[in-house]
Order: structure tokens, then sequence, then C-alpha cells
């Protein structure tokens, strides 16, 4: 079996009621969604703005709408951190609490009623992105010719500490059922499997109340490894079938919890993403959370309504294995789901590799890592090595016994091959 069993840390956050945080004094929104920058902007210094708003557009293949969070004025641009660690340009506007929206859409009863068209229109409209990390648009998904046999709900949350999608699923049972079902049947799906961590029991028999009323939805368990919830380790445990690059050559589209939410509202009520559940935890924090925020919160606002332990703290974007150190000039966006404080160790020795080969043996992608380290300079090698198929998981890093930052290689070869074409 592929994969590598982690302390998961969930029971911190996982049996909580979700809190809020919703009234920043300003949000800084990004003009970013994964790699694309190339934004044109709808509003400028002085202008106001409605909640709901679309501020910015994101242009080229993957194109999305930047939706603004808050009512208020528009105050200018600024660079705050992304969470990747790297710096990114903002709309910063100022908050006037009147929380007023520029379409107020009228409830939909029937959110089966759409047609394809009207469902990828409202997907692209609402600025909807893959909601675990990936960013990736998700209207894109569903623009296809191709017959989409098979709709796989991810919510397997194989990071540690991540609880956002548990706990959405736990306290929005009925409306994500809806909602799967409302895009099979718009979509002429045949058939959708929820899967979840086969660990999680006490969700499992929560859901087992409800999912009968639904022929055509499926709840599938997975072992509770990492990284199980990697779209292609998951396809391939829950129905068997491998691809090459991309799942919809199978016929398959897979979503995670939280989007498919985003998604019940937006054909629901006609709201736009405006704000996310992330799961605010770590060994440092006293009271881990998750917590409802805005986008374009600044997570230096966030930590004031915190109280940590004494001593020094890492802060990292995302989960302990694939996140990014950052700081307390974070914004937060659609795809952020996590932030950590974890306890600043002393440095850890790092010595020459002992060639154990661990790090092959774990690799979910089935690379070599340590040849593709030795090889960081060679570009036929890197492809010949495949370490364009590097997900960055960080098992290699995590199992290493010399301590050596093997991630760090891997990716930048990634990058390398992927560049070179």
């Amino acid at each position: 079996m592929v994969g590598y069993k982690l302390n998961g840390y969930k029971n911190l956050t996982k049996d909580k009621s979700v809190v809020s945080y919703l009234t920043p004094d300003k949000v800084y929104i990004p003009l970013k969604n994964g790699s694309n920058e190339d934004s044109t902007e709808l509003v400028s210094k002085g202008n106001h703005v409605f909640k709901n708003m679309h501020i910015a557009h994101l242009k080229g293949p993957l194109k999305i709408n930047i939706i603004s969070s808050i009512s208020g004025k528009v105050i200018g641009i600024e660079e705050k951190t992304f969470f990747n660690g790297q710096k990114v340009k903002c709309l910063v506007i100022e908050n006037d609490y009147k929380e007023d929206i520029e379409n107020n859409a009228s409830l939909k009863k029937n959110i089966t009623s759409y047609s394809k068209e009207e469902f990828l229109d409202c997907l692209l409209d609402a600025g909807i992105v893959g909601m675990g990390g990936a960013s990736f648009p998700t209207y894109i998904k569903y623009s296809t010719d191709k017959k989409i046999k098979t709709l796989i709900i991810n919510a397997v949350e194989c990071e540690p500490y991540i609880t956002t999608d548990y706990r959405m699923l736990f306290d929005y049972t009925e409306e994500i059922l809806e909602t799967i079902d409302a895009i099979m049947k718009i979509n002429k799906i045949d058939n959708a499997i929820l899967a979840i961590k086969k660990t999680h029991k006490s969700l499992i028999n929560h859901i087992n109340n409800y999912i009968g009323s639904y022929d055509h939805i499926i709840l599938k368990t997975v072992p509770n490894l990492y990284p199980m919830g990697w779209e292609r380790l998951l396809i391939e445990k829950t129905i068997g079938v491998e691809y090459d690059k991309l799942p919809i050559e199978q016929g398959i589209v897979v979503n995670n919890v939280s989007t498919i939410y985003a998604i019940y509202e937006a054909l629901k009520y006609g709201k736009r993403v405006t704000e996310r559940i992330i799961t605010f935890s770590g060994d440092m924090l006293v009271e881990p959370v998750n917590m409802l925020v805005k986008t374009g919160t600044l997570l230096k606002d966030i930590m004031k309504e915190f109280k940590f332990k004494k001593g020094n703290f890492n802060i990292i974007a995302g989960g302990p294995m694939m996140g990014s150190i950052v700081d307390d000039d974070l914004v937060i966006s659609p795809s952020l789901n996590c932030v950590l404080f974890l306890e600043k160790k002393c440095d850890v020795e790092v010595t020459e590799c002992i060639r154990c080969g661990k790090c092959a043996k774990v690799c979910p992608a089935r690379l070599s890592p340590v040849l593709i380290k030795d090889y960081l300079k060679d570009i036929t090698m890197l492809k010949k090595l495949k370490a364009d198929n590097c997900i960055s998981c960080g098992l290699c890093s995590y199992i290493c016994p010399s301590n050596i930052d093997v991630r760090s290689y891997t990716e930048k070869a990634r990058d390398i091959v992927r560049k070179a074409g």
C-alpha cells in the first residue's frame, strides 16, 4: 500500500464548533490564483465597492473572477504574503461595516434546474476554485465535451491538523448531499463517491443518517494514510482507475468538500466566494479552532483573537507536510485551508545522504528523490527520472534520517523540467 501513517492531531479541532472572525478593519484581496497573476483591476483608489462584487479579473486559460469580501472604499494596492510564502499584489479595501451586497440574488429552491451552461457561468461568476489548496478554477473541470461518469468528493484531509472539510461535512451534511445530487443531474453524471478516512467513525455514522436518500451517491472509506487525499491515489483507491495527466481522461471529476459547499451557496443564493473556514492549530496555540473568516483578512489581525504559549514559533500556511513558512502578513485566500503555529525547534544537524533509499520507498509518485537531488543540474537525467511528477507531499524530507530537505530539491527539479517543456 502506497502511503505513510502520520499522527493526525485532528482531535484538536474536529469536534469543536466553528467560530467566526468577520469584522476586519481592512481586507487585502490577492490579485492572484495559483500561479496566475495576470490581472485586470475593475476598481480604482477611492471607489466604493460592494460585498460580493467583481473587483478584478484574472486572464488567460485559467481565468477567474476576484471578489470583494466586504463593502467599503478602495484605498490602494499593497503587497502582502501569499500562502506559498511569496509576496503578492492586493487590492486594499477599508471596511464600512455595512455589508452592502451588490447582487442580492433570490433564493433558488430547486438547484437542479440550472442548465449546463448556466451552471458553468455560475461557477465562473462566483470565483469558485479548488478550496483544498489546489486553486484550480472549478468551472474548467466541468467544461468538457467528454462524458463525466464519476464525481468523487474528496473528504480525506490527509494532512495532519486540518479539519475544515470534516467540520463542514458534519455541519452541512444535507446541503452538501443536495449539491452533489444537483451537480450530477445538471451534468448527467452517473454516480458519485464520497471518500472519507475509515477512522472517522462518528462522521461516517452521521452521514449514513442522510445518504440513503440519494441512490447514486456512495460513501467509501479509505485508509488513514498520507497522502491518501492526493487526487491520483484517491481515484486509484476508490474506483481502481488510472489516468495519464488529468482525471477527465477517464470521465472523472474530483472536488473537495469546501468547494462543494461554495457551489451550493452560489447555486442556492447567488453568493460568490467571500469567506471560508480555516483550521488554526499547532502546539503553540492555546485553543486551536476552525474559524470562518473573510477572504483578504490579514493573519496578524486574526492573531489578536488568539492566546499563544510562551516560546518562539513558526507560522505555516497549509499543513505541516506541504505548507510554507510565512510571516504574519499572510493574507487569507480562497485556497488557504490551514494556518499552524508550531514550536520553533533548535536547528537539526544535516548530514550526508546515507543512500538508505527510504525516500524512494515512501514516494507516492514512485520517484527516486535522492537521484533527482543528485542530478539537479542534468536536465536529461531529470526528465528520465520524471522529476516533473513530484507532488510536493514532503514525505521524502519527513523520512530522511540525514535531515536533508529533499523536498526542496525535487521541487526545484520539477520546476526545471516543466519550464524546459
